[in-house]
């Protein structure tokens, strides 16, 4: 039996007394044998420490842990569980020399270290056991308590059956992990958003909801989700320190090792984060490069997510330490970027610097072919829109092409150019190219960039919206900032309100006129002549859209 903890200033009488504490038994029915307990409180009294002990479900004491007179730690046992459903077959017991309740850090390690149940003695002036306070799991229920409490009783009062409670439990715990879906532990996710004061409660749920959405295009199946409302993100962990702890307990409860924050975080808060939490750690731009990485097909699209992720990466490859080996591997880190922690620098930057002298050749490539289409001239129209709009759907229904289209974010990356014949024996090519997204990570841009300049030579961009959608205009802004940086501002824009399907006819035609837009449901070809009138107005006569985006 191992005694650790905070044993500097202890007499040899005292070490020896706590070494003595392994000899000591617990009938396998009891939490805590009454002369133990007062054992304990006696001994804590006169060390005036807190004094802690585990024991097995045979009733062994296998470690000794001592504190200080507020707070214990307890020994490192590696990571954090004994195996999907069970308990680690140990209980804590130690003593409160205030008599206090069982603190957050109490109820923290219950969860982390899936003990069998947490106790506190409380310890009264003479020495005499006072209140005791008692906590174990629960199993997951939708909306359900994490954990049950019993307390403040006193020694005689405890469960009486403890070890029947605890198989009973554990029991359930491995039933309801059987009955669920198997997925890979990365594949269940905690997401989390910190909303500033000032953007309030509903812009934090709508960024959540657009994270789980990204979550499920990646493969994710998100289990829960944390909202935090701060002056200011924390510095250090994003959320608050208590609020950390909250996410890591609700992540051992549901099976989740992924917890995925709904900002771009920087290298030294990915480690803190991880480090705490025992979490693998992803941001919003690791998760959206994953899907760029599932989803590049064509050897240009995989070069362009390799470089993304290797800009990512750069300045994230100094430290080797377990933290930061969560940045890389499975979700977040998968896909044909994916690179071994041990690259140096010189490396990174020597592949980096390569990547980008086979994109510009590739980039070559695609100027002649732009340059015969204007040559031929031939009217070029673009469509453009935030991702999962009905882009693609629209170019397969306009030219009864199959260009691959899902309900899905990002779902097309690579950039489609079809020929649509108008009246008259008239033709157009029309052009579907990679959704955009609020705060679309900055590396991702340019390694798209060069396939973004098809938009230079379109004649007009066609904005498709989803009309469906609460955050319509919010999104229209971060696709108007997207075509404001790329230099594609002067390039005449039609706004087109997709997926009429799906709300009031009325409450349509008001947005439409309030934002001089044209109304389509892109899976009916029937509902697209109004739009097609509208191209072949600009293309051959010139009449100019003026769309209002505000």
């Amino acid at each position: 039996m191992a005694v650790s903890g905070n044993l500097a200033g202890l007499k040899p009488n005292q070490l020896d007394a706590l070494e003595r504490l392994s000899q000591r038994r617990v009938p396998s029915w009891q939490v805590i044998s009454p002369e133990l307990g007062s054992h304990l409180a006696l001994l804590s009294r006169e060390l005036g420490r807190q004094i802690g002990i585990f024991i097995d479900r045979r009733g062994q004491i296998t470690d000794v842990a001592v504190g200080d007179a507020n707070r214990i730690m307890l020994p490192d046992f590696g990571r954090v569980r004994g195996g999907e459903g069970r308990f680690r077959g140990l209980r804590f017991i130690h003593t409160h020399l205030r008599q206090e309740p069982l603190s957050r850090d109490d109820m923290t390690d219950l969860t982390k270290l899936r003990l069998d149940m947490m106790v506190a003695i409380g310890v009264g002036p003479e020495g005499v056991p006072g209140a005791v306070f008692v906590a174990h799991l629960l199993p997951p229920s939708k909306g359900g308590e994490l954990h049950r409490v019993i307390g403040p009783v006193n020694m005689g009062t405890l469960p009486d059956d403890f070890l029947a409670l605890i198989e009973s439990v554990e029991a359930e715990f491995s039933r309801q992990i059987r009955g669920r879906k198997v997925t890979a532990k990365d594949g269940r996710a905690v997401i989390a958003h910190v909303a500033t004061t000032k953007q309030g409660t509903m812009a934090g749920r709508r960024s959540l909801d657009e994270l789980a959405e990204l979550a499920r295009s990646a493969g994710v199946d998100v289990v829960d989700r944390i909202l935090q409302i701060r002056p200011k993100p924390d510095p250090r962990y994003v959320v608050g320190l208590g609020k950390l702890e909250d996410i890591m307990v609700r992540a051992m409860q549901k099976d989740a090792e992924l917890l995925i924050m709904d900002c771009n975080l920087s290298g030294n808060q990915s480690r803190a984060i991880a480090e705490k939490t025992e979490l693998k750690v992803i941001d919003r731009t690791q998760l959206i490069l994953d899907i760029f990485a599932q989803r590049a097909n064509s050897a240009d699209g995989k070069l362009k997510v390799e470089l993304a992720q290797l800009k990512y990466l750069l300045p994230r490859l100094g430290a080797k330490d377990d933290a930061l080996s969560r940045l890389t591997g499975g979700i977040g880190g998968r896909g044909p970027g994916e690179t071994k922690l041990e690259i140096g620098r010189r490396r990174a930057r020597e592949r980096i610097a390569q990547l980008q002298r086979r994109l510009d050749k590739l980039s070559t490539g695609r100027a002649q072919r732009r340059w015969r289409r204007q040559r031929n001239d031939v009217p070029v129209v673009s469509i453009v829109g935030y991702t999962n709009a009905g882009k693609s759907t629209l170019l397969n229904t306009l030219t009864q092409s199959d260009v691959y289209a899902e309900d899905l974010l990002f779902a097309t990356l690579e950039t489609s150019s079809r020929r649509l014949r108008m009246p008259r024996e008239r033709e157009i090519i029309v052009t579907d190219t990679v959704g955009f997204i609020r705060d679309l990570p900055k590396d991702l841009v340019d390694a798209f960039k060069a396939t973004l300049e098809e938009l230079e030579d379109a004649h007009l961009l066609l904005h498709v919206v989803d009309i469906a959608d609460p955050m319509r205009r919010e999104q229209m802004q971060a696709v108007e900032k997207i075509l404001m940086d790329l230099g594609l501002e002067k390039i005449p824009r039609l706004i087109v309100l997709n997926k009429t399907d799906l709300v009031d006819p009325e409450e349509a035609r008001v947005e439409a006129t309030a934002l001089k837009a044209v109304l389509t449901c892109a899976n009916d070809k029937r509902s697209l002549t109004d739009l097609l009138q509208k191209v072949e107005d600009y293309i051959w006569h010139k009449t100019k859209p003026e769309p209002d985006y505000y």
